[in-house]
């Protein structure tokens, strides 16, 4: 029985994906309590040989693992896919995990290339005073390839975003990862081409590695970009750094407004290991660049890890910005406080507190969002569940409520 279960949570996502008559498809506290097959007990979760000092992407360390995963032999051929789904342990969640990651990784004479699928929406739901609206958003859809070759000498990835928001330039909007990285130099990547900018912690992170629906405010506005840049990522025990020159341009069309420098450096006291005391990780950052006018961006953040429960403090203020929502040059400021904690490896409880303030120059115009929510990684990143409540306190607008109901498959 517990194989049909889990054949129709997948048959339940793919649903989602191509509907947004889903009323009757929300969370039970049943399927919450059913126990998954081969599922970690809590007792071997908190053991030594656990690999939750990965769970929380708190570094641009991260940039190294997913290349580090690639260069791993896949997994014996013995039974069928399906089998191996239903088997898989995947609890790491600080990176994407793929459903078809043997099927679609190829060994040949220049190295291996992974082919790879992603998607994630959300139904959300909208409540404020006569207004009511319900919506199924398409946060990402991804098709793409990554790669090493064969002496692990370069790394490399390629993707596209073929759905693109009504009214957005197609050409611009379908382009996501398009860059090359060199490793010759120990503990560095030398990366030419188009990438995530680490502005910010959360806003230079994966989509399919965050823990909301929703980026924090200072997330979605001062980060989530893309540019073209030359970038110098390096990582050791107890620091790693990412510095990045290129164009202030975020788009392809855009060509060259002007010159963009993003800077980011973390320190980890107590090195890349656990241990009995956690893992502690503070950072900050900047990016400044002209585009149309001189803009500027200063972030500092605070990370602790420990077993089962995690928690962040992340802040940043800025005199214009130019981030993936928009080009700006008001001085804005934002702060988020996040609190996590781990149930079992599968089931993830959540909580946000995050501020923000468009303009400084502006009284009374804050918007605070309290967020509390649910990760139900039923393989890792792989294929998750995330339920989401928002409640939004507008000093400018009326309050509001959101509710989202957020899927993922990584194929």
């Amino acid at each position: 029985m517990k194989k049909f279960f889990v054949i129709a949570v997948i048959l339940v996502l793919f649903q989602f994906q191509n509907c947004a008559k889903a009323e009757n498809e929300y969370l039970t506290q049943e399927m919450l309590n059913t126990e998954q097959e081969n599922e970690l007990t809590l007792g071997e979760f908190a053991s030594p040989v656990d690999d939750d000092k990965d769970d929380v992407p708190d570094s641009v360390e991260s940039e190294f693992r997913v290349f580090d995963e690639l260069g791993k032999n896949p997994a014996p051929k013995e039974e069928t896919f399906l089998q191996r789904i239903l088997k898989t342990k995947i609890t790491r969640t600080d990176i994407p995990s793929y459903l078809l990651k043997d099927e679609l990784t190829f060994t040949h004479k220049y190295g291996k290339t992974e082919f790879y699928a992603g998607h994630r929406g959300s139904l959300s739901s909208f409540f404020a005073p006569h207004h009511y609206t319900t919506n199924y958003d398409d946060l990402a859809t991804e098709f793409g390839f990554q790669g090493t070759t064969q002496n692990n000498r370069y790394d490399y990835r390629f993707s596209i975003l073929p759905i693109v928001d009504h009214g957005k330039n197609y050409v611009d909007y379908m382009w996501g990862d398009l860059f090359i990285t060199d490793n010759i130099i120990p503990h560095h990547k030398i990366q030419i081409g188009r990438s995530r900018g680490q502005v910010g912690i959360e806003g230079g992170m994966s989509t399919y590695t965050l823990p909301f629906v929703q980026r924090s405010q200072i997330a979605r506005n001062f980060g989530n970009l893309r540019t073209t840049s030359i970038k110098l990522i390096g990582n050791y025990n107890y620091a790693d750094y990412s510095l990045s020159v290129g164009s202030s341009g975020r788009y392809f069309t855009s060509g060259m407004p002007g010159a963009d420098f993003i800077g980011w450096l973390n320190v980890k006291p107590f090195g890349s290991d656990d241990g009995k005391l956690g893992r502690l990780t503070v950072g900050g950052g900047l990016n400044s660049g002209h585009n149309r006018f001189n803009y500027n961006v200063g972030t500092i953040y605070i990370g602790y890890k420990h077993k089962r429960l995690w928690t962040n403090f992340e802040a940043a203020i800025a005199d214009g910005y130019n981030g993936g929502a928009a080009l700006s040059n008001k001085k804005a400021s934002g702060m988020a406080y996040t609190l996590g904690l781990k149930l079992n490896p599968h089931l993830q409880v959540i909580a946000r507190v995050d501020h923000f303030d468009p303009n400084r120059k502006v009284s009374h115009n804050s918007i605070q969002e309290y967020t509390a929510g649910i990760n139900w990684f039923i393989r890792g990143q792989a294929l998750r569940f995330v339920l989401n409540y928002v409640y939004c306190k507008n000093q400018a607008t009326k309050d509001s409520h959101k509710i989202f109901l957020g899927t993922q498959i990584l194929l």
